[in-house]
Parts: structure tokens; sequence; C-alpha cells
């Protein structure tokens, strides 16, 4: 089985205004086999089609310059590229996010875009099972796990190809303990 840990970062806006409608900007994804092992990373950035531009917000808080968008790929081009890569129609696979928005953001880029969202069920809230495994009250949030876990968060907060290869460390640590 290979283990899918990807992140998403989506349009934001301050506030999130209530006729604002989020759409994926970016996926990061690492790869491992069932030993812990990296196979590989996935970074794509996707153009966002009912809000194009991205707001200052958003691009304060994920360090995404609008030109990375503007230059991108619509989402159904950019999820089949992500789907070749992860191997779902090929092998056995768990895809893995800290906690569900990831999940339910790309339940609902499929639906904007009319795709099958079925790919998406095999899923596995590192976030939730972390706070059962810990016997924590509240649940974390990802940088503070990981620097409690003795790993150096590397990378920036809030871009997908460096959440995701800061959560595959942890989750690799645990790789034997998870309940999925």
């Amino acid at each position: 089985m290979n283990f899918i840990v990807y992140d998403i970062e989506a349009t934001c806006w301050e506030g999130r205004p209530p006729n604002k409608v989020q759409e994926t900007i970016e996926i990061g994804a690492v790869s491992l086999n069932r030993f812990g092992e990296v196979l590989g990373t996935f970074n794509k950035f996707i153009r966002p089609v009912l809000n194009p531009n991205l707001s200052m917000f958003c691009r304060n808080l994920t360090g995404i310059p609008q030109e990375y968008v503007d230059r991108s790929m619509e989402f159904p081009e950019v999820v089949e590229v992500f789907q070749d890569w992860a191997l779902v129609f090929e092998e056995d696979y768990l895809l893995c996010a800290w906690g569900s928005f990831d999940q339910k953001q790309l339940i609902r880029d499929c639906e904007l875009h009319r795709l099958e969202s079925d790919w998406l069920e095999p899923y596995f809230n590192v976030k939730k099972e972390y706070q059962q495994l810990k016997r924590l009250r509240k649940p974390w949030g990802l940088r503070k796990c990981v620097e409690r876990e003795g790993f150096e968060f590397t990378g920036d907060h809030h871009r997908a190809i460096d959440d995701a290869e800061n959560l595959a460390k942890v989750f690799a640590k645990y790789l034997d303990e998870w309940q999925y």
C-alpha cells in the first residue's frame, strides 16, 4: 500500500465573505511506502476559475504569488496529473491529511468541475488519529505537532508541499501505530 500524505491550499479571504467559494490553488504530496520510505513528491499550483485573483490575505498567508496560479492549469487537469502520480487507479493507496478540510475541499472542487470524487474516499485524518494516539484534550496544529515530535518544521507553513513534507515526518514515525 502507498500512503499519499498531502496538503492543499485554497483561495481565502479575511473573514471569509459568504459569497466567496473556496477553490484549491495548490496540491502538495509525499508518497510513502509501507515502510515509511519516501517514493516521491508532488507539487502543482491550480488556476481558480470562480475567483481567479487571489486576495491580499491569501497571498500573504500562503506566500503564493498571483502569477503562480495565473500560469497554472485548472483543477481538472491538475487533479488528473495528481491521480496518475499517486497511482490511484493502479495500486492500493490511502490519502492522509492533517484534518478534514483538505478532503472536503477536494470533494467540493470535484463537484464544481463535475468530476468523480469517490477516489478521495480511502482517507485518513492524521490530526484526529494523532489526538487519539497521544490522548490530547484538544488537537494541536501541524507545526506544534511536528516540533513536539522532535522534528524541525522546514519550509513555509501554509505552503502545501512544505506542510505535506512536514506531516510525512510525523506520519512515518507512527506508521506502525496508526489505526487505519
